[in-house]
């Protein structure tokens, strides 16, 4: 071993810090405290349709870094922030607005793994995750001294809010663990709660999954529920309520990771133009992009639902194509939008896509849009 386990520690964290990572802390491999209120969670079923999460596998590797990595002994989380959302522009969270943090983030912690083995003088197992494995990445931050987390469970940093992606680097080197953040600054604010628009926020610390709309535009592949539809806005992926009114975030920067800064075009300034994305346009639109992970069905779908709730008359004609569309799923939104526009130009479309639908649930969903 070429350095002091603790100059190497100081060594790793400057250079998460060179390459852009804000925040950097060490925690040790133990198992995460909150894993038996995870597993009580799962098992309620509030993990709604992720089943991912509720596979016995990733459940025991949760439980057990150890079972990821047999050599881990440390853990380095890291945090990248990115710009803060406009509050004048919804449509798509603020953390999707640039490139894929995947393949901006984990570049980075492999270099960071080979940076450890080039201090160490030695072969050094690492394992690196950023929201990519079956990890409690935000108990590890928070043991890590990165934050706390808050109301609406998401991790929160006095000085930087919570604009910020967290990665982690599982490191079969024993480091010193730096100091847990132990404080709870959330007081008594309850803002995060009483602004979510579907109520999903618990007051455990935990999401009812199901409700969330970052959920439903984006994990969810199916129908969104014919009751939250009017919920969800203008949110065609993703959703930064929760986080827009929480107190802290007046820390965040004003810009964050110039790797992740938003793109051109995204949020789009007319939904309307984004329901006519032929498939071949939305994944070159979107290449690169977390907003790809809804697939264009459902990004089709959550639009469409925003522009029911728009209510505008100008849409009845992209949402008339849209009922042409070769997904089901999207033809069966596009209906409820056409239905809570209700003018008589829309009925008439309705009426005429009835006559020729074929499939009987986007045929249900039409007739219930014509009160039927």
């Amino acid at each position: 071993m070429k350095k002091d386990l603790f100059e190497l520690k100081e060594a790793i964290k400057e250079k998460a810090r060179q390459l852009g990572f804000t925040l950097a802390g060490f925690t040790s491999a133990d198992p995460p405290e909150s894993y038996p209120f995870f597993r009580e969670w799962v098992a309620a079923g509030r993990h709604a349709g992720m089943g991912y999460l509720a596979s016995e596998r990733n459940l025991a590797r949760r439980a057990d870094l150890k079972a990821i990595l047999p050599e881990c002994a440390s853990v380095l989380v890291v945090a990248a922030p990115y710009d803060p959302p406009d509050p004048d522009a919804p449509g798509v969270a603020a953390y999707a607005r640039g490139d894929d943090y995947h393949d901006v983030l984990i570049p980075r912690l492999q270099e960071i793994a080979a940076f450890i083995e080039e201090q160490a003088g030695e072969p050094v197992p690492c394992r690196w995750y950023t929201d990519t494995g079956p990890i409690l990445e935000r108990d590890l931050a928070q043991r890590a001294g990165l934050g706390w987390i808050g109301k609406n469970s998401m991790l929160i940093n006095p000085q930087a809010g919570s604009y910020f992606l967290l990665a982690e680097l599982l490191i079969g080197l024993e480091l010193p663990p730096d100091e847990p953040f132990t404080t709870d600054h959330c007081g008594s604010c309850t803002r995060c709660l009483q602004a979510c628009p579907t109520a999903c926020i618990r007051d455990d610390r935990t999401l009812e999954a199901g409700r969330c709309i970052s959920y439903l535009t984006i994990e969810n592949k199916g129908e969104i529920p014919l009751e939250l539809r009017g919920l969800v806005g203008e949110w065609q992926f993703g959703c930064d309520v929760c986080q827009q009114v929480c107190p802290w975030n007046r820390f965040a920067p004003d810009h964050g990771d110039p790797e992740l800064a938003p793109r051109p075009g995204i949020p789009p300034e007319e939904p309307a133009v984004e329901l006519g994305l032929t498939p071949q346009e939305f994944n070159r639109k979107f290449k690169g992009s977390p907003v790809k992970r809804a697939k264009r069905r459902g990004y089709l779908r959550n639009t469409s639902v925003v522009l029911g709730n728009l209510g505008d008359g100008e849409s009845v004609k992209p949402l008339a194509a849209a009922l042409r569309d070769d997904e089901p799923l999207v033809r069966a939104h596009a209906a409820w939008a056409l239905g809570q526009i209700g003018e008589e130009g829309a009925n008439a479309v309705l009426r005429l896509a009835l006559a020729m639908e074929e499939d009987e649930t986007v045929a249900s969903e039409i007739r219930q849009a014509l009160g039927e």
